[in-house]
């Protein structure tokens, strides 16, 4: 694995004094936001959200939905603490945990913000709701002491396989997840572990939310959930337990949050060391994937023979 060092300059947000101080040094920064609570009527959220993103020119994907609201936004620095101020006036989100990240002003070519019957994609029975039950949350601050005294537990990666690539936490399990959905799919995989302390994990805790209600009415009693995901824990302690970079939705791809850490991700095609993310050229496919830039062909890159014999052939590659 090849080691990458401490950028240098870089520092983290890890409280108020630190997150006065990180904004004034940035042009761009991102937020990053959820909430499980009842909205009676998203549309009328919706509208305010929209109305109001717009008003600060920020760019991103915000979904509202009966269960709550999932964002992720981009603009100028000033202009993200003036909407993350004004949205936290709403008392059903005013003790929403904002994250914030540097952003690269390029991050989103576009406002998203829309109604959907969920805030993260599932399709999980009725009965799966966070806002009624859902694990206890564990603390960064926790999590690193656990890791320190050698505690016995396992760390299960909500994510999609794609982002567990090019980073994670060590000795972590991958249910090889392609998408929220397939959570169902991977228990018996996940079987084994239901006598064992299991701590979920997701990029900024919205997965979890739902994911560990959904592991605790399938048996699993010895349940946890990171506090607000990856990103916080990697902004406390960076370079510490998780190897590799945090996979981001948006044009970043991948986020470095400082501390020596590994390079884990392998290029899909030869093996080499690489953070590169590509989808496949293959119209009929589309996976996305890691691909070093040797690999890369400036025409397009396959992930497979049988794409690219299909895009040469023009035809969709099946099975």
């Amino acid at each position: 694995m090849r080691k990458v060092p401490a950028p240098a300059g870089t520092f983290s947000v890890t409280d108020e004094t630190q997150c006065s101080c990180y904004t004034a040094k940035i042009m761009h920064q991102v937020l990053l936001f959820y909430k499980y609570v009842t909205i009676e009527d998203p549309k009328a959220l919706m509208d305010s959200v929209r109305a109001l993103a717009k008003t600060h020119n920020l760019l991103g994907r915000v979904l509202v939905a009966e269960e709550g609201i999932n964002g992720t936004l981009e603009g100028l620095t000033v202009d993200t603490e003036a909407f993350a101020l004004e949205l936290l006036k709403d008392e059903r989100l005013s003790d929403m945990n904002v994250k914030r990240s540097e952003g690269t002003g390029k991050a989103f070519s576009k406002l998203y913000v829309k109604v959907r019957d969920e805030i993260v994609g599932t399709r999980f029975p009725k009965n799966v709701d966070p806002r009624v039950r859902t694990a206890p949350h564990l603390s960064a601050d926790t999590l690193r002491e656990w890791y320190e005294k050698g505690e016995d537990f396992v760390v299960v990666d909500m994510r999609n396989d794609y982002e567990y690539q090019s980073g994670h936490f060590k000795d972590s399990v991958n249910p090889g997840l392609e998408n929220s959905r397939d959570l169902p799919q991977a228990l018996p995989k996940l079987e084994p572990l239901k006598d064992k302390k299991v701590v979920t994990v997701c990029t900024g805790g919205v997965r979890c939310e739902k994911m560990s209600a959904f592991l605790l009415e399938h048996g699993f009693e010895n349940v946890y959930q990171l506090e607000n995901g990856m990103h916080n824990y990697m902004e406390k302690y960076p370079g510490k337990d998780f190897v590799g970079t945090l996979y981001t939705f948006d044009k970043r791809l991948t986020m470095d949050f400082g501390g020596d850490r590994e390079v884990v991700g392998r290029c899909k095609l030869c093996g080499d060391s690489t953070e590169k993310y590509v989808n496949c050229a293959n119209n009929f496919c589309h996976l996305h994937f890691l691909a070093c830039e040797s690999c890369q062909k400036e025409e397009g890159t396959c992930c497979s023979v049988d794409c690219t014999q299909a895009v040469a052939k023009e035809e969709p590659a099946y099975g």
